[in-house]
């Protein structure tokens, strides 16, 4: 890939300054009152594609949100890579969290990223990796050196599941036809030590909504008869960890892979300092199931935790009521060999048959996937290795990655190849929550890297 960090010099503000342009549309898929700009996304996304050089680029539509596809072929008999990525973000809440509003991006130097890093929603997941793509390739078309075909999917649910990504991807397999599925949308250990994601855990997300009176009660006229569905969802999601923080459902655990003693070591190897992973959440210990570490809890077992929980009087000042109902919702990462739905229904069992009798409980699956393990003994993993070799001047670690990507084991079981992750972010990035940022050097670099990926894979293949 001859002239690459030269033509990265000559273009670096234009990359930086697109990307900007991209982060300030507040594409949150979650929030129906920003439908509008989720399809605006879609229209500038499919636009870069096409100034980066794509022969075709389309507006696929669904029932929800479009999914941008681009290709370009340059001859049948080369192999052809699949670029995944999604242009929807997450809602940006707790908005007095960020010290500058989530979609106007602001760059600030930090001791992480001294060259300066881009705060907004999205920034890291995904429109930054994602754009890093389109960059990339733009590099290789304008320079002649693109080696194989590149087929580009773009889609705007997958912070909301992915709801209609299947039937897209089962009713279009000769269209997205590929030799290996490239996805940037997970992270490296640091800067100074590259790795590759080669697990990804699965997920269940539920909402429980636990209901007592017919209405909102007087405190004083009703409290102590009858039954305060806060009270009652605080002890149900509480009574589902033991002593250990281990899960209580029964069968929770029955199907759950159990690595070795030498993969665990293995595993251990990675850089890692419980000191300094305290000190940048500001908390005095870790906490997680017994018997495991820290890096061993999030990231090869299962887990359960709620995200929100709602209910009664939550303004200003005082409101003496019991709540008519209680909300919460819940998210579980699961593991290889741990099927989504079987878990959302052993939940679903459980959650009602431990709540009493003075309350009705209801359970409503929302969207969910399946955990995924990729070898590291394919052609595409050795391409990616001497890429990141290539740039960073270092192997890369193998490293599995606690967070999900459900539709990864789709593409395996409709298009029948395998993905590489190959991201660029940390996990100090903060995606998920306020003042999420991409370092400005981790963008280029992944623009860097991601074109000997493409040349190491014609090769090898």
């Amino acid at each position: 890939m001859q002239h690459v960090q030269e033509y990265l010099a000559k273009n670096k503000d234009r990359f930086i300054e697109e990307l900007i342009e991209l982060l300030k549309i507040p594409s949150i898929s979650a929030d129906s009152a920003f439908s509008q700009d989720v399809i605006d996304t879609a229209e500038a996304i499919k636009s870069a594609l096409e100034r980066a050089g794509c022969d075709t680029v389309e507006i696929c539509e669904t029932n929800g949100y479009p999914i941008v596809y681009g290709e370009k072929i340059i001859d049948s008999n080369l192999p052809t890579v699949l670029v995944y990525g999604h242009y929807d973000v997450q809602p940006p809440d707790p908005m007095d969290l960020w010290n500058s509003p989530p979609f106007e991006p602001e760059i600030r130097k930090t001791e992480t990223h001294p060259e300066g890093a881009i705060y907004a929603r999205g920034a890291c997941d995904d429109k930054g990796q994602m754009y890093m793509h389109v960059k990339a390739f733009e590099f290789m078309v304008k320079t002649q050196q693109l080696p194989c075909n590149v087929k580009f999917m773009i889609e705007g649910e997958e912070e909301v599941g992915s709801k209609n990504l299947g039937d897209f991807v089962a009713l279009n397999k000769e269209k997205l036809a590929n030799d290996v599925i490239l996805i940037s949308d997970t992270g490296m250990i640091a800067n100074d030590i590259p790795s590759i994601t080669t697990g990804l855990r699965g997920l269940s997300y539920v909402e429980v909504e636990v209901t007592g009176p017919n209405r909102d009660l007087h405190s004083g006229l009703y409290g102590g008869a009858v039954a305060n569905p806060n009270n009652i969802l605080a002890k149900m999601i509480a009574s589902l960890h033991d002593e250990n923080n281990h899960i209580t459902i029964p069968g929770f655990y029955d199907k759950v892979e159990e690595l070795s003693k030498d993969e665990r070591n293995q595993m251990a190897e990675a850089p890692f300092s419980l000191e300094r992973y305290k000190k940048a959440l500001d908390i005095n210990d870790v906490h997680g199931e017994e018997g495991y570490l820290t890096n061993e809890r999030n990231a090869i077992r299962p887990t359960l935790d709620v995200n929100g929980m709602w209910g009664g009087y939550t303004g200003e000042g005082a409101k003496t009521v019991i709540p008519s109902k209680a909300f919460a919702k819940i998210s579980m990462r699961l593991v290889p060999n741990q099927d989504w739905q079987e878990i959302t229904e052993l939940f679903q069992q459980h959650f009602e048959s431990i709540a009493p009798k003075s309350v009705t409980v209801k359970v409503k699956p929302h969207h969910g996937g399946q955990g995924y393990v990729t070898p590291i003994d394919t052609v595409a993993y050795q391409a990616a290795s001497k890429a990141y070799e290539t740039t960073f001047g270092k192997i890369p670690i193998p490293q599995r990655s606690g967070g999900s990507i459900p539709i990864v084991s789709l593409f395996e079981r409709e298009l029948e190849s395998k993905t590489i992750l190959m991201g660029f972010g940390l996990d100090s990035d903060a995606i998920h929550s306020p003042n999420e940022h991409f370092g400005i050097w981790n963008y280029l670099k992944g623009i860097e890297t991601i074109p000997y990926f493409y040349q190491y894979f014609t090769q090898l293949s």
